[in-house]
């Protein structure tokens, strides 16, 4: 707290960003850093707070800003070994229109030798259906712990950590939506984080415009190999009833590519979406062709971006491959979402 006459030391970093039309600009991304230090460290009042992510939410994020602020996150978090994970797949926006086909595309790579760490939040928006609220459906733990994560992942090739886990300061403001009615660039640079820092690591966006942030940004973060897609619902899901353009970092290459629409006619959505399917369509007890072609299509984008295949038709092949001999009964029903 500072008195009515000394200027607090995070005004600097609202007023660089709020100047006005011809006065204002963006962060550096070294001022980006600065400013979400403070944040986390508590030396923020809640009204600045407030005032800095709507006026980041006007103007938008740059790749700077973006970069910044994942590092000062990173700063906060333990050291893990980038061999723990080989994919970080951040699953923070929920599904509304379909259901989260993306979970099944992640088990299955799972299931063939390839390490996941999925990380998100509890549910911050009405009516959507998050990774979070539908793992307790395949009986798998939500990890208490950067320890807890590691164990998962070592025992059956998959965790998923919540963000409540890895900055719990993070998790309060995602949950700053209620109250703001808007999203902040908290929802995009959680994306970004990847707490184990895994060598290949998959996004999923909702607008178009922040594929290339998001590019741009891990490149700047010096993210070996990134892929960033617009996904059904902003999650990390491939929809194949469209054309599905995913932009991507390789060794400090920036490189995209457009995977075509996996049919011809646009499915009609579900009225009413039941978490009991994603377990139906696993054990093949429920047919589902938009819903397969959605699990496998996703598979495939990854298992490019993993350097498993060469093409995306190869890739392809291998994602049906995975899917035909899945372990039917890996998963039973336990509880009832």
């Amino acid at each position: 707290m500072t008195t009515h006459n000394t200027e607090h030391s995070f005004a600097e970093y609202i007023r660089i960003l709020g100047k006005g039309k011809k006065g204002s600009r963006p962060l550096t991304q070294s001022e980006a850093y600065q400013a979400m230090q403070m944040i986390l460290a508590g030396e923020v009042e809640d009204i600045q707070l407030g005032a800095f992510l709507m006026l980041m939410r006007v103007k938008e994020e740059t790749p700077e800003e973006l970069a910044g602020f994942v590092q000062a996150v990173r700063a906060t978090l333990p050291e893990t070994s980038s061999q723990t994970a080989d994919l970080d797949w951040s699953a923070y926006a929920g599904k509304r229109r379909h259901l989260p086909w993306y979970i099944l595309s992640s088990l299955l790579l799972a299931e063939n030798g390839i390490k996941v760490l999925m990380h998100g939040s509890a549910a911050h928006t009405e009516a959507r259906l998050f990774a979070e609220d539908m793992l307790p459906l395949f009986s798998l733990p939500i990890a208490n712990s950067f320890d807890a994560a590691q164990q998962d992942i070592q025992a059956r090739n998959f965790a998923y950590l919540s963000l409540e886990q890895i900055c719990p300061a993070l998790n309060k403001m995602i949950h700053l939506r209620s109250l703001m009615g808007l999203r902040s660039p908290v929802h995009t640079l959680v994306r970004l984080i990847n707490p184990f820092n895994a060598d290949y690591s998959i996004q999923g966006i909702f607008h178009p415009g922040y594929r290339p942030v998001h590019q741009e940004a891990a490149l700047l973060l010096e993210q070996p190999n990134m892929a960033v897609l617009k996904g059904e619902g902003g999650e990390t899901e491939r929809n194949p009833d469209m054309d599905c353009l995913v932009q991507s970092v390789h060794q400090a290459n920036l490189s995209e590519e457009v995977w075509p629409a996996l049919f011809a006619r646009r499915h009609v959505k579900p009225e009413q979406l039941e978490p009991e399917q994603l377990l139906q369509v696993w054990q093949d007890t429920r047919q589902d062709e938009f819903a397969e072609a959605s699990i496998i299509g996703t598979t495939a984008i990854a298992l490019k971006l993993l350097g498993k295949a060469e093409s995306q038709a190869d890739a392809q092949q291998l994602a049906t491959d995975y899917w035909h001999r899945r372990n039917k009964v890996a998963f039973m029903l336990t509880k009832n979402l």
